[in-house]
């Protein structure tokens, strides 16, 4: 409705000359969404017809509907105090606006007061700014919020999820939420708005932020979850010494988000062994010489790559080790090529007297070779073990008997014909003689 009364009066006042003195407004505490009564009350005292009133609102701020009640406060015979009344539900778009109750007397004088309106009032909380960014770069938010009085706002980092009864649990205390302060980050407080500024910014600032808003007797909460990109460089973790018919293990990782796509190679092949995100392993079960080599673990992170590699060394005894028999003399030779360089024993020398042992190193092989006598005979057994820090590997060498040269069948058989021939030749010379 309008605030204005449309109907004139006359009357006898008793204003002081001049109209000097003005109407009281009277304002209660005013909040949205509460209603609320504001009382203009002419001055003085009057005596006969009441006098009109007209409420008006200037400035930025929306347009005011009520209810307009003139009241009369008679306080003796002759003498009338008048107020006029204005209802009507507060918003915080009547904040800061101006009201002018105006008062008309019968001779057409006037008098006017203005008063500007307060009205307690908070809006939601707004989070602005790039909640992703890149390692070293900074992260820059803002935390606003429409409210009158001015609200405090504060920036909280979440630290800790407890679970219960197996759901996610926030629990903000001491232990688990920590209050950013300026020596951790940089706040810029500015009426109602809150920056929240970090700058450099690592991994361990990702995580989810909590903006709080501390209004007359409330507090107002928004959360947003921080996420920091970065990289680390790819790990290897497992032996890469292994020995003939064990199980290789290599675990590649690369701490990165978002995570990166692990791909394992050998070097020398195109075949893709492996692939996985975040982390790949590779498994080779009952590896094998071949199976020696350099290994790549490339992790390729979003435009990017990165490469490590692992030197693989299977240590095994070759399959020309073996022995040789000639007549009563033994010659073992083992031959064992491994990481780091593996030793080599005899195990079957220990029930023997003597024997001679001629050992040689040539990058990671290692050729040992024994002779010793055999007096007796029989099936003979020599073992070979292969030993380093990755632990032992044991071979039954065959043995290879071999006639001496003296003893050779063909030498034999020559020698056989020859006495024949000289036999035969001697028989025919007898008989020549004799005749």
């Amino acid at each position: 409705m309008l605030f204005d009364a449309q109907t004139s009066f006359h009357f006898n006042n008793v204003f002081p000359s001049g109209l000097s003195q003005k109407p009281t407004v009277e304002i209660p505490p005013l909040t949205e969404g509460r209603e609320a009564t504001l009382t203009c009350t002419a001055p003085g005292l009057c005596s006969g017809s009441a006098p009109e009133f007209l409420w008006t609102w200037s400035g930025a701020g929306g347009s005011i509907s009520g209810n307009i009640t003139t009241l009369t406060d008679r306080l003796n015979a002759i003498a009338n105090r008048y107020s006029s009344t204005l209802t009507f539900n507060p918003s915080a778009e009547h904040h800061g606006t101006n009201i002018t109750c105006t008062v008309w007397l019968t001779d057409d004088r006037t008098t006017e007061e203005t008063v500007t309106l307060n009205v307690s009032y908070v809006k939601d909380l707004k989070i602005t700014g790039e909640t992703t960014v890149k390692e070293h770069e900074t992260l820059n938010l803002t935390c606003s919020i429409d409210s009158f009085p001015p609200s405090r706002i504060t920036w909280i980092k979440l630290s800790d999820l407890f679970l219960q009864n197996g759901t996610e649990t926030v629990v903000q205390n001491d232990t688990s939420a920590e209050l950013l302060n300026e020596t951790e980050t940089s706040q810029q407080e500015d009426g109602d708005k809150n920056s929240l500024i970090i700058s450099d910014v690592t991994a361990g600032d990702s995580g989810q932020y909590i903006c709080n808003a501390e209004h007359l007797d409330q507090t107002l909460t928004k959360e947003i979850n921080v996420t920091v990109k970065y990289r680390r460089n790819p790990q290897m973790a497992g032996s890469t010494a292994v020995n003939d018919g064990d199980v290789l293990n290599l675990t590649c990782s690369a701490d990165s988000f978002p995570p990166s796509l692990i791909i394992w190679t050998k070097l020398g092949f195109n075949t893709t062994l492996q692939t996985d995100s975040g982390s790949a392993s590779l498994v080779i079960p009952n590896v094998t010489a071949e199976d020696s080599g350099q290994y790549v673990c490339t992790a390729v992170y979003l435009d990017s790559a990165a490469t490590e590699y692992a030197d693989v060394t299977v240590t095994y005894i070759h399959k020309s080790s073996g022995c040789e028999l000639r007549s009563d003399v033994l010659t073992c030779v083992c031959i064992s090529e491994g990481f780091p360089l593996p030793t080599i024993k005899w195990p079957t020398l220990n029930s023997h007297t003597e024997y001679s042992i001629m050992t040689t190193v040539s990058n990671h092989t290692v050729n040992s070779t024994v002779t010793l006598s055999l007096k007796t005979e029989g099936n003979t057994t020599v073992e070979c073990v292969s030993g380093n820090e990755n632990g032992e590997l044991k071979k039954t060498l065959p043995v290879e008997k071999k006639l001496s040269g003296k003893e050779d069948p063909s030498i034999q058989e020559v020698v056989s014909l020859e006495v024949i021939v000289a036999f035969l030749i001697g028989v025919l010379l007898s008989a020549i003689i004799s005749f």
